[in-house]
């Protein structure tokens, strides 16, 4: 998107996943924080006490391989962890095991744009703002401590905060549809920050501001407006844009400096020396490929050519994990009734949202029934209807004893006018030949 004075947003994203794993990410400790007493999930290895090796947890590992298959990336079947160093209070070790030079993925494309890497971290403790004998105190809860964070970093591609979000939606609903995570925000278990440059040629420029603690879309695409105006406004009076880490301030609606900005060589990452390398074979890739179900942009492909229902429609019923699933097995329940197709089905579920109302497929379908039945006219009130037209319409009846059999239809619906659609065709059919053979 190009704003005036030719000044172009370079935005490139950086997303935060906590995994759904029951342990940490190199403990045993439970991995559900949300919640929880504060520092009652806690053991030396999370705490960083002298002593305490850690250890990979597997399943964390092929759900971050599965997420980077999904999205296109390239599995480094050689693999390592590091040691990221910084001093922060909810840091425990004053380090953080990353990954540095060989993430478990490289490479990709989703939506469009383009994937940098996929890595596997711990999270931080998390820090608890609050107010002790009237005094203001800053607290550290560690119960999510090296709970399983994976990273996926974008190349900067974005131009515009409603293509970020839009991108971003469907990044959720990948880690959804493959249940590595709940990927739920208002939790912290998706976390989003952009980083942002303004350029006068669409090159990158050497500075990039960072947005960080976002939790909501909403709030992520009011960030990045804020900051995409406050770098105009400076670069048209001619100041210069230092490289740091933002926050954003709802009320103000603007965004307000954190700290400076590190270069990767401010950390001094090196190798992980307590846990192994890691390798994978092409069958255990293939394996963990062949376990990744059908992501929303296959199903909503499908459920046009195959239930003929409209883009729109097939992308609200696959936003949702388990409507899919609802809408299907409500089609099949219906298979051989003919007045009740999968489009009927998904109008309920899409515009009246009857689904809502019945947890099970089958309570929908019983009252889809009830919705769509038809109480047919009885025998003889066809006889009557079809008395009537034919004494109503002579020059048909005229035709027809004369050769013109395709007049049938029209007497057809003549009766079925004046029933009111409710005469079943084939008995309709049935009176109208025993009168005009009679």
């Amino acid at each position: 998107m190009e704003m005036k004075n030719k000044l172009v947003p370079i935005i490139g994203l950086e997303v935060h996943i906590e995994l759904s794993t029951k342990s940490k990410l190199f403990c045993g400790c439970p991995a559900d924080h949300f919640a929880k007493k504060a520092n009652t999930q806690v053991c030396p290895v999370c705490m960083g006490l002298p002593g305490a090796l850690p250890y990979a947890n597997e399943a964390a590992v092929k759900s971050t391989i599965k997420f980077g298959l999904a999205i296109g990336s390239k599995i480094n079947k050689f693999s390592k962890f590091d040691r990221k160093h910084y001093f922060y209070p909810d840091l425990p070790k004053a380090y953080q095991i990353s990954q540095y030079d060989l993430p478990f993925c490289l490479g990709g494309s989703f939506f469009g744009h383009a994937i940098r890497r996929v890595h596997l971290e711990e999270d931080t403790g998390k820090l608890v703002h609050e107010m002790v004998d009237g005094e203001k105190v800053s607290l550290i809860d560690f119960n999510r401590s090296s709970v399983p964070l994976m990273e996926m970093v974008t190349e900067p591609d974005f131009h515009d905060a409603a293509s970020v979000v839009a991108f971003l939606k469907e990044i959720q609903k990948v880690a959804r549809y493959l249940g590595i995570s709940n990927a739920d925000m208002e939790k912290g278990s998706m976390r989003l920050e952009a980083n942002i440059s303004l350029s006068p040629d669409g090159q990158l420029p050497e500075y990039k501001v960072e947005l960080k603690n976002i939790n909501s879309f909403r709030f992520l695409e009011k960030a990045i407006s804020a900051e995409i105006s406050r770098q105009e406004k400076m670069i048209l009076a001619g100041e210069k844009i230092i490289q740091e880490t933002r926050g954003y301030d709802e009320v103000k609606q603007t965004t307000y400096s954190q700290r400076t900005k590190e270069e990767a060589h401010d950390y001094r990452y090196f190798p992980e020396p307590d846990i192994p390398p890691i390798k994978f074979s092409d069958s255990q890739i293939a394996q963990i490929k062949s376990e990744i179900p059908e992501l929303p942009k296959e199903k909503i492909e499908r459920f046009q050519k195959e239930y003929g229902l409209s883009k729109n429609f097939a992308e609200i019923l696959a936003g949702e994990l388990s409507r899919p699933d609802y809408f299907e097995e409500c089609v099949r329940l219906v298979k051989n009734n003919p007045i009740i197709t999968p489009k009927v089905v998904a109008d309920l579920m899409v515009n009246k949202k009857l689904d809502a109302k019945f947890p099970e497929p089958a309570g929908l379908v019983k009252k889809i029934v009830e919705l769509t039945s038809v109480e047919y006219a009885s025998s003889d009130e066809v006889e009557n209807a079809v008395k009537s037209v034919l004494m109503e319409e002579p020059k048909a009846v005229s035709d027809y004893k004369n050769g013109k059999g395709a007049v049938v239809g029209f007497l057809i619906g003549m009766v079925q006018k004046k029933l009111k659609g409710k005469g079943k065709t084939d008995v309709v059919r049935e009176k109208l030949l025993e009168k005009l053979n009679g």
